[in-house]
């Protein structure tokens, strides 16, 4: 699962996060919705575990400002400690232009975080500036194909040439290899051909609501009964 961020105003409607998140950014107003966002993920994950699947991970992602916290790491452990979520269930995702700002810093605050157990994935890759030197230097777990490149596997040989790379790349580096924003079962095919261990997208499902999530993970339960 991947925490997603959506804002049903009162009178604008639904309003895109990628609306909102850059005026919050500017504001500050990301420090506060980014810890409810992670503390509402974990406690939600927990729920999911103790009711239907005991080894269900969440994916959360931290912005630009949030990253740069003073406290962030006890800000993790704490959330962590209170949801009664276990580390290794937390998956933290940063982008390539984040993990840039300062690298001796994000490498820090990522072993930081890497040895209390916590999964950490840079997100968007390819699309930012990182130096694939900086790869062998960050303590990531996950590298994820950004949607961009997915979203042409099929019509572009470019862009199947560049998430082949990135796959082979994370396999060789003992990393996991996550394929965002996938949308038709050609796509699918193309990566798994690729060797491509995780994929998302709206293939599988569109964002959905808590209490709507719920209902597929218990469907998913029960295809996976019948077929036993």
């Amino acid at each position: 699962m991947e925490a997603l961020l959506r804002w049903h105003h009162p009178e604008l409607g639904l309003v895109s996060p990628g609306t909102f998140i850059p005026i919050a950014e500017d504001n500050g107003l990301i420090i506060a919705i980014g810890e409810w966002v992670l503390e509402t993920a974990c406690t939600q994950t927990k729920a999911w575990q103790d009711a239907l699947q005991p080894d269900l991970r969440i994916a959360v992602n931290f912005s630009a400002r949030q990253f740069q916290q003073f406290n962030l790491v006890q800000l993790v452990v704490n959330c962590l400690r209170k949801t009664g979520l276990a580390p290794k269930y937390l998956e933290l995702e940063i982008t390539e232009t984040t993990a840039m700002q300062d690298v001796d810093y994000t490498t820090k605050v990522l072993k930081e975080l890497q040895s209390m157990g916590v999964q950490i994935a840079l997100d968007d890759f390819g699309t930012g500036y990182c130096s694939l030197n900086y790869l062998k230097k960050f303590p990531l777990n996950i590298l994820k194909i950004d949607k961009s490149f997915v979203s042409g596997l099929t019509i572009n040989p470019c862009d199947r040439a560049i998430a082949n790379a990135v796959a082979t790349l994370g396999r060789d580096l003992n990393l996991s290899v996550v394929a965002e924003g996938v949308e038709t079962q050609e796509q699918l095919e193309c990566l798994r051909s690729l060797h491509c261990q995780e994929i998302q997208g709206h293939y599988f499902s569109p964002a959905l609501s808590a209490g709507d999530a719920s209902k597929l993970l218990v469907n998913s339960l029960l295809r996976k009964v019948k077929i036993a």
